[in-house]
């Protein structure tokens, strides 16, 4: 008996025994995991001059402790029983969520300075705050067409998505799985969640439909009512005295949050410990129209069939649910590219991420994200697209009649 171990696994152990069901009574070599039913044994790689072996397929994922954490230091991840997250995706994440930090803590300064005071520079407004202005990047791209120029209201918002759309085109749904620091900590929560519980709960196949259709559904109205406004409305709102201060709006939500906005946001906290995702998967119009156009990306995991052993661990790890161990492309619109079911794969060559002829590797994808974003703010800045041209004036003016009904959605 010969005890093997598997090169991408550490923890998995496959016991090799030679039983007598050849040709002329010759052994073949048959594999059983611990931990796992059935056999194994490697597609057309039989013994010469033997018939093949009957094998049994694996039908069961390997078994794993969710509420073991360790760092896997050989593939720089981040491990939860048997399941990884690339470290790289963790360094992105983490990079874009400190970067938001940052850019909040510099917002409330320049915000407070425009209600305190009433002569002089305020604090250098961020306008990478508009990045959480994704409905004025879709009406600032749309008006971009119509007038033929960039709005000079929120320009960053309008940069911002078209370069998360493009990531999108090349790296699939990148900005939910990559980027979004909403993500990390929806991914976190559901990590907390297979934690305490032992794994995340996945609504009944007819209720999680239904329950998917929602975010696009909530996309659908937006989008609607955007084409709906036309040219000349849709200008209007966007040089309208309620979106000069949208991004202030926002952050005053926040800081004086009702109480029916913080059951709401815990609610989407705690369904977020039981259900991975769950703003993400069924709420956020955002990763829909990110999905619907990463539909159309070179980029997909790719399985090779031949070197599947069928464990099953890629559908465990996918975070949104799709299942990966039958289908040699993952084109689904809810794949978010977060590389997790490629990183958990214990079969080396089994699953890539990428095109036909190239497999990206998780540094590969995080160095580019960034590089991205240097290149595209950077050429905003370079053009002079960057920064909005609303005085420091305008916006005392603006925030001292911002509680009048003339700074109420126009829509209203």
């Amino acid at each position: 008996m010969i005890i093997y171990r598997t090169p991408e696994d550490d923890t998995t152990e496959l016991t090799a025994t030679m039983p007598r069901n050849g040709i002329n009574g010759s052994a073949v070599p048959t594999m059983e995991a611990s931990g796992m039913e059935g056999t194994y044994s490697p597609r057309g790689n039989t013994h010469p001059n033997t018939a093949p072996a009957r094998v049994k397929r694996l039908t069961k994922p390997m078994s794993s402790d969710p509420r073991k954490f360790r760092w896997n230091r050989k593939h720089f991840a981040l491990q939860q029983g048997k399941i990884r997250t690339s470290g790289w995706r963790f360094l992105s994440q983490g990079f874009f969520t400190v970067l938001c930090i940052v850019l909040g803590w510099q917002f409330i300064q320049f915000v407070d300075a425009a209600y305190t005071t009433t002569a002089g520079p305020l604090p250098t407004r961020p306008p990478g705050v508009e990045g959480f202005l994704p409905i004025s990047g879709l009406m600032g791209a749309l008006d971009w067409i119509y007038q033929g120029s960039l709005n000079t209201i929120h320009p960053a918002a309008t940069i911002l998505f078209l370069l998360f759309v493009a990531l999108a085109v090349v790296f699939r749904k990148s900005f939910c799985g990559w980027i979004c620091p909403v993500g990390l900590v929806s991914e976190t929560l559901a990590r907390v969640g297979r934690w305490v519980f032992g794994k995340n709960v996945k609504p009944w196949p007819w209720l999680d439909f239904i329950l998917r259709g929602l975010k696009y559904f909530i996309l659908g109205f937006f989008v609607w009512a955007i084409i709906g406004m036309g040219a000349e409305g849709l200008n209007a709102f966007i040089t309208s005295p309620y979106n000069k201060v949208s991004d202030i709006k926002m952050l005053e939500f926040f800081r004086d949050l009702s109480r029916v906005g913080g059951i709401v946001i815990l609610v989407l906290a705690a369904g977020s410990v039981v259900i991975n995702g769950f703003w993400c998967r069924y709420m956020c119009p955002y990763g829909a129209l990110m999905g619907l156009v990463g539909w159309f990306s070179p980029v997909k995991v790719r399985r090779d069939d031949s070197k599947c052993i069928d464990c099953k661990l890629c559908d465990k790890a996918c975070p949104a649910k799709l299942i990966v161990s039958t289908r040699d492309t993952i084109t689904k619109v809810e794949c978010i590219g977060c590389h997790d079911c490629v990183s958990s794969c214990p079969a080396p060559g089994a699953l890539m991420f990428g095109t036909k002829k190239r497999s990206l590797k998780p540094r590969t994808i995080a160095i580019a994200i960034v590089i991205a974003l240097v290149a595209a703010t950077g050429s905003a800045r370079l053009f002079g697209v960057w920064q909005n041209n609303i005085s420091d004036d305008e916006i005392r003016f603006h925030v001292a009649r911002m509680e009048s009904e003339e700074y109420g959605h126009p829509g209203r």
